[in-house]
């Protein structure tokens, strides 16, 4: 597994592209002759009948494996099973040993092959007597007809109603099967079950368990065993998500943390949290923490509330005047401003240093940050939970209605859901970039004007293309349009995708950076270099031309600008706006760097 040390890391591949159902990961279900290269070998054959039952099976065959995407490979139930019972079968040739005592040495290894060959090439008793596992049984039952004693129930038995371990140490059949059923309730330690005499370390394996367990304890004892195979691994981790029963492996040597299972949902490798690209590990621990602290409960109180100067019980004011009455049964009477008896109260506007006050003050102003940041930040994540419903509405009803009514293939319109994991996407890197902000230092405003530059530009186009999705698709829901206005949407709708993925890329390259485009003496540089479509904010046109310029106010800060200035000088921003991505591109432009669209002059 990667470095935990490392709280993230990113690669340039994150945003949902179009190809993403090409490259990224493809289902092994597919009956691809790539994929498939056995399949129809048997048409050579008279029958086509078992050529068409071949290539069925070999389809059923190719469904169970698993899946592999970008930086992980998803494993459902049945393919941990299926890795289970390979490794048990590789450890039992090799050693020539029982499936049962191979996979009570892979338990007592942590189901590390190579650990158990080492252990065992190099000790073979010693490895014998670590897993239990004995060549000869310790006790010899007569061979002789005649009774034996259970030492649990101190009851006799013939020699057929008595089991016993590799050991020899024997039990009548109902101490056998209450001691299992005990063992398999008490969870997973049951896997490494030991004969019940006292001194003894004889392995009780799986044929033992099976043997006397019922078909829901063998189901349960079968599921711990899935469980220590996938706990065991260091690159393989349960999907966190919600019910899913998947787990997933991470690819050695991935750059990006974040990966996605079967069931839609995304999670950090890392921390196991969400996704939180561009956010790390660190900062996201954070911000949950804090989302959850009674602490913030405590500012509140400290931000917007005073104590009464009498009892002393915090009082929010909730009336415009401020004279204040306390509750029953202190009924004291004060000043809201300066706390003072309100009987012998006059003036209190003469300014006097107070620290509380000051405290006061910055527990509130602290409070609001607070509260922009959570506010922004809760209403993506519900933005992008939507937008997940909305795409499974999309699959599930909406493409198949336009197939039919616009009278599209399923080529035509796959750009509808493109757009729609572009947005979900996006949601979740927007939602954790208001995270970063809040914890953005405030010392150095020139990378708070940059982040803020950047985010407002990747919002304000996300925000285009979501409306898009979500308004413009409607009329082609409800009946036939001509054939150019389908063309124009899709050309608006992808367009729309493209840019705002630029957009989002541009904002993550410079947070992966550490707003490196901003230099230490807090100035901007340019980024022209760094962000895709950026402009170079100390870009200035030649002062020949600029002199016959008249100044001109930003339409974001409205800062009135020299002429001679292409971007403003206080926000970075252009002055010319693109109607089709709101690109803000310097006021020469012609076209638009985003987009590339023409400007309307």
């Amino acid at each position: 597994m990667a470095d935990s040390n490392v709280d993230d890391a990113y690669d340039d591949d994150y945003f949902y592209h179009d190809d993403t159902y090409g490259d990224d990961y493809s289902y092994h279900g597919d009956t691809d002759d790539d994929l498939h290269p056995l399949q129809g070998s048997s048409s050579h054959g008279d029958d086509h009948g078992d050529s068409d039952d071949d290539n069925a099976l070999e389809e059923d065959e190719s469904d169970d494996l698993p899946t592999f995407r970008q930086n992980c490979t998803v494993l459902t139930e049945a393919d941990i099973r299926r890795r289970v019972t390979d490794t048990i079968a590789e450890v039992s040739s090799v050693l020539s040993l029982s499936r049962m005592e191979a996979g009570t040495l892979l338990l007592r290894y942590k189901w590390s092959v190579s650990n158990v060959f080492d252990a065992w090439f190099a000790d073979e008793k010693l490895a014998r007597e670590k897993a239990g596992l004995f060549l000869k049984p310790l006790i010899e039952l007569p061979d002789h007809g005649g009774s034996v004693l259970c030492e649990i129930c101190f009851e006799y038995y013939p020699c057929d109603g008595l089991k016993s371990a590799s050991c020899g140490h024997p039990y009548c059949n109902g101490c056998w099967t209450s001691y299992i059923k005990i063992s398999i309730a008490d969870g997973p330690q049951s896997l490494l079950l030991k004969c019940p005499h006292p001194s003894c370390h004889a392995a009780v394996g799986e044929d033992m368990v099976s043997l006397f367990a019922s078909e829901q304890e063998n189901n349960k004892y079968s599921g711990y065993f899935v469980m220590s195979y996938i706990e065991s691994n260091k690159m393989i981790k349960w999907c966190p998500g919600p019910g899913c029963e998947n787990a997933v492996e991470f690819v050695a040597g991935s750059e990006s943390f974040s990966v996605s299972c079967l069931c839609s949902h995304s999670f950090c490798w890392n921390c196991s949290e969400e996704a939180h690209r561009p956010v790390d590990c660190e900062t996201v621990l954070k911000w949950m923490l804090q989302n959850s602290s009674e602490s913030e409960n405590v500012t509140y109180i400290l931000a917007f509330t005073k104590p009464c100067p009498k009892c002393k019980r915090p009082i929010e004011k909730n009336m415009g005047c401020s004279h204040m009455t306390c509750r029953d049964p202190c009924y004291f009477e004060f000043c809201w401003l300066c706390l003072k008896d309100w009987r012998n109260h006059d003036v209190c506007n003469r300014f006097k240093g107070n620290p509380e006050k000051e405290k006061k003050e910055k527990a509130k102003k602290y409070m609001m940050k607070y509260a922009h940041y959570f506010e922004r930040w809760a209403t993506n994540k519900k933005s992008m939970i939507k937008a997940a419903d909305d795409l499974q509405n999309v699959q599930s009803e909406q493409i198949e209605i336009v197939r039919r009514i616009q009278e599209k293939s399923a080529a035509e319109i796959s750009f509808i859901p493109e757009a729609w994991q572009q947005i979900i996407e996006c949601r979740r890197v927007l939602a954790w970039t208001y995270a970063y902000g809040f914890y953005l230092p405030d010392e150095c405003q020139a990378k708070r004007n940059l982040f803020e530059y950047l985010q407002g530009q990747a919002e304000s186009g996300l925000e285009r293309l979501h409306d898009c999705a979500e308004k413009v698709l409607l009329p082609f829901l409800q009946q036939k349009r001509s054939t150019m206005e389908f063309i124009d949407f899709r050309k608006k709708l992808t367009l729309l995708t493209s840019v705002t993925r630029k957009f989002f890329d541009n904002l993550v390259t410079a947070l992966q950076n550490g707003l490196s485009d901003v230099n230490s003496e807090g100035k901007m540089i340019s980024t022209a270099a760094t962000l895709t479509g950026a402009p170079d904010f100390n870009t200035n046109i030649n002062t020949a031309t600029a002199t016959s310029m008249e100044p001109w106010a930003c339409a974001y800060c409205s800062f009135e600008n020299e002429g001679s200035s292409t971007f403003c000088t206080v926000c970075g921003r252009g002055s010319r706006i693109c109607d089709v991505c709101t690109f803000a591109n310097s006021k020469t432009s012609t076209t638009c760097a985003m987009c590339s669209e023409a400007l309307e002059l």
